[in-house]
Order: C-alpha cells, then structure tokens, then sequence
C-alpha cells in the first residue's frame, strides 16, 4: 500500500518505491568543506562513482586525500570492508574543472550560503551537465526557489538539506522548490533513501521542518532565563531531566555556535515577516557581541577552559515526605504520579474536584497551566512541570510565589522527592520550562502541517532525527492532549499579549475537535 504525500510545490508522490539515481550512475559534490566530504563519503560508500570539485585550486585533491583518511578509519572501526574500501577508492577522483562534472547524475552542492553564489553555481552547471541531471542544493536557511530562480530548467533543481556530521546523522530534508518536478523530488527522495539515509518531504519554507520548528526549544528556555526565573545550567537539567531530551538548550547553542544558533533564529524572523513567534533573544544577542560564542571560543553560556566546571543546577536540599495527600480530580498528564505516590508508601485519597493535589498543610499543587501563582486565591500554592515520563524522570520542576510557606514547598518537596526525584525550585513564570516549550513545539508542527510544509509523520521524524527529541511535538501533544495545548497557550497570550503565544488555527482545530469527541 502507497502513501501519498502533498507539499506545497509539488504534485502527489508515491513513497512506497520511488526511483533513484542508479548505483553505477556518477554523483558530483561541488564544495568540500566538513559538509560537501560528509555527503560525498555518503554517496561512495553506497556505490556511487563520486567526482569532488572545489573552485579553490588544490581543494579538492584535498579532500579525496582526506576522504581516503576517514575510509581508513572506518576499516579500523570494523565498519567497513577493507575489499570495499580499495573500491570505493577507486571511484572516487578530484574534478579540475566543472565540465569534468558533465556525466553526472546528479550534482549536490555544499558551497558558501551565499544567495548568488550558488545561482551562478547552478547557472554554469547547468551549461555543462545533461538536462536530464538533478541539481540539489544542500542549503539550510536559503530559498530553494530562490535558488533555481535564474536555470533556464528550474524544475530539476531540489534541496537536499543534511545534518552535520552527514555520515553519522540520518535525516535529510527534500525540499521542493515552487518549481521543482515532482519526479525529480522522488528521485532525490529514493536516491537518499538508497543510501541508507531516512528522508522526509517538505515545501520551500522558511527553516523547512527542523529549523522551523526547533525555534521554541532555544526561544523559551532564553525567555525563562530573561524573566530570571532560572539560570541556564537549571534550565537544561531541567528538559533533560523532566523533559527527556538529551542536551539541554544552552549546552546545545554553546555546541552549535551561539551565533550559527543566533543567525538562524534571526533569519527564520525575518523570512516570516519578523513574526513574533520566532523573535531573536536579546540576551543571546549581546552574548555573540561579545564573543562569547560557545565551544569555539572557549566560553558561551558556560566556560570551557581547562579546570572550569560547569555550574551546578538548582536542586532543593532534602525535606520530608508527607505521609498523605488528597488528589482533586483527574490530574490530566500528570495521572501516573498517582500511581507513583502509592508506591512510594504516601496514602492517596481521591476527591472530585479540579485536578490538583492537596498538601496536609493545606497548600496545593498544580500541573503547569500557562497561570502564575499569583492569581489564585491563596499563598498556598505549588505549580510542577511537565514531564515525558514520570516515571522515569530524574527531575520535578517547582515553582512558587513569594507569598508561598517555606512549610507548604517543604510538603510539596518532599513529596517528589519520596519518588526519587532530584527537585529544582524556579521563580514564577507562566508555564514553568518544559510545558511551555511543548506546546510551542506542538503548535508550530500543527501549523506547519496544516499548511502543507509536511505530513505529521515527516515532521515527528524530522525532530526527532534531525535534533534528537525523545519523541515527536505532535505524537507528545496526541499525549498530552491538543486542547491542553490550546488552553496552556491561551493563558499564555492572555499574560503576554504581544502574539507570540497566540494558538495556531491548526492547534485550534485539534482542540476543537478533542472537545466534540470527549462531549460525545
């Protein structure tokens, strides 16, 4: 059974078998910088004759040597066949001149993201290669329409976009251009996929899948570090350790580059009209300003240099656990607490009421819900974070107001704590840390399939592949229900009204939809 999958500037395509470049066929990489080696090594050791071409004389003998050195370490690592290896040597040869480059199939450029440089790339490529030659731009943060603007065929132009290292990461983005064919789409999509690689469709937007949609994961977590409810080092262990993904966003941009991160945020910005959904952090902007750029130079969120430790995050002293407590009601995401709580030796009593968590002392304890503390008609009052697994997180995320009993938070510590759980203490921000972040993420992915960038499947692969998410934004809102997703965000915009937390009308739809079937 076929799939068929819609994007915007491309007809319907088949899936289940889709052509491909043939093995015996040549692939030409133009550029051989860290990225154009990673794809050429990709497309070698699946089969392909290779040409390596750089404008730069000398580069890319350069690089075959190079290439030669890392197939060497593959056979030491046991990961390829030293039979294989003198092959694939074999295939592969240094281009002098572009019209060296005329017999391939297909050419993947991996060059400066400079707009005209690639069009005057392509534009020469396109004097020198077969009609019939799909062209493939590996560009992160350009328009693949813009691109293939100037060919006299702009229809055998797609965006091949890879993940650094391009060897090791399985996601590749085929983006299709506004006038980008169909077949040539498919063809890409089968010749990646050949090569052991799992693609995923999208149209030419801005960010594509993964860059679109990651904004928030950085956004937030430098939103919640601006309104100094916590510091970085906290804010990582917190989606880390509560949220389950496996580096935190400051680590994350200091690994990345703090002004890569920075640049890409900025250039999602403005390619949507400087929508406040992607707005760029000051902070992170004054942290490149000053150099502070991460690993690269030593010193970003945290310090690199030889002896520095990375600073510790928040974690409350230890306090007792209270020996029972009355449970208000159905407790939404956070139900298996419950469970937890009764294996923990804590004595649960079920209530009706409003889904929250009653303390001995009095005080309540809430799931984050987009509220601050402050609004409700007591002191008393404890939010806690969401979590991908209660279970198996290693760490609960408070927070409290200033008026809060340093009693009430004992209790609410404590009773974490009783599960295992290290506990993190945070300031009074709306929708705490990982709450807010899922549901950005899950409201950006909805929008982005409702408006034909890509199918749900693609976008869930996509973030988790191409960024290493422990699950899919939309696959973890189905959990945790789109209209809690609605509702969350809603209390958001309510306190920050300037559009950025506004629900999607995609989100809107999902929720509507949740709320008909569970009044039925």
């Amino acid at each position: 059974m076929s799939a068929n999958v819609t994007v915007r500037g491309s007809a319907d395509v088949t899936a289940s078998e889709p052509a491909a470049v043939g093995r015996d066929r040549t692939v030409a990489v133009v550029g051989t910088g860290t990225m154009g080696q990673g794809i050429a090594q990709v497309a070698l050791v699946a089969g392909h004759p290779v040409r390596l071409y750089d404008s730069a004389p000398g580069r890319a003998e350069e690089a075959v040597k190079a290439l030669a050195a890392r197939l060497d370490r593959l056979v030491d690592k046991g990961r390829l066949d030293a039979t294989a290896r003198v092959e694939a040597l074999g295939r592969l040869h240094a281009a002098r001149d572009l019209t060296d480059l005329a017999d391939a199939a297909l050419v993947v450029e991996a060059v400066v993201e400079l707009l005209p440089v690639k069009r005057q790339l392509f534009a020469d490529l396109e004097k020198v290669v077969a009609d019939d030659t799909v062209l493939a731009t590996n560009t992160s943060s350009l328009s693949v329409t813009a691109v293939a603007g100037g060919l006299r065929l702009p229809g055998r132009l797609v965006g091949l976009h890879f993940f650094n290292p391009a060897p090791l990461l399985p996601l590749v983005e085929v983006v299709s251009g506004f006038a980008t064919d169909p077949d040539v789409a498919t063809r890409a999509y089968g010749t990646v996929k050949g090569w052991g690689k799992t693609p995923v469709r999208c149209a030419d937007t801005p960010g594509f899948i993964v860059n679109r949609i990651a904004r928030p994961f950085y956004a937030e977590a430098l939103r919640v570090f601006e309104e100094g409810a916590a510091d970085p080092a906290t804010v990582d262990a917190a989606l880390r350790e509560c949220g389950g993904f496996r580096m935190g966003p400051f680590e994350l941009t200091d690994l990345i580059g703090q002004d890569v991160n920075e640049a890409v945020t900025r250039s999602v910005w403005e390619s949507f009209h400087q929508d406040p959904k992607f707005t760029p952090s000051l902070a992170q902007r004054r942290l490149v300003e000053s150099g502070r750029l991460g690993r690269k130079t030593g010193r970003g969120w945290f310090s690199y240099a030889d002896g520095d430790e990375r600073p510790a995050p928040h974690t409350a002293p230890p306090a007792e656990a209270p020996g029972r407590i009355v449970v208000r009601g159905d407790l939404g995401p956070a139900e298996p607490l419950v469970g937890l709580f009764e294996e923990a030796g804590i004595q649960v009593r079920r209530k009706g009421g409003g889904g929250h968590v009653l303390l001995p002392g009095g005080g309540m304890l809430r799931l984050a819900d987009g509220r601050t503390s402050f609004e409700y008609g007591t002191d008393e009052i404890v939010h806690f974070d969401l979590a991908l697994d209660y279970a198996r997180a290693t760490r609960i995320v408070l927070s409290t107001r200033e008026g809060t009993s340093e009693e009430t938070l004992a209790e609410a510590v404590g009773l974490f704590q009783a599960l295992g759980k290290r506990v993190s203490v945070i300031g009074d921000v709306p929708g705490m840390i990982v709450a807010r972040t899922v549901a950005m993420l899950a409201d950006l992915a909805a929008d982005a399939v409702d408006r034909g960038v890509a199918t749900a499947e693609d976008v869930d692969t996509a973030m988790r592949l191409g960024v290493n998410y422990p699950v899919g934004p939309l696959e973890w809102a189905g959990k945790v229900g789109h209209a809690r997703v609605r509702d969350l965000l809603d209390a958001l915009h309510e306190r920050c009204p300037t559009g950025r937390y506004a629900p999607s009308l995609a989100t809107a739809r999902r929720a509507y939809a949740e709320d008909a079937e569970d009044s039925r």
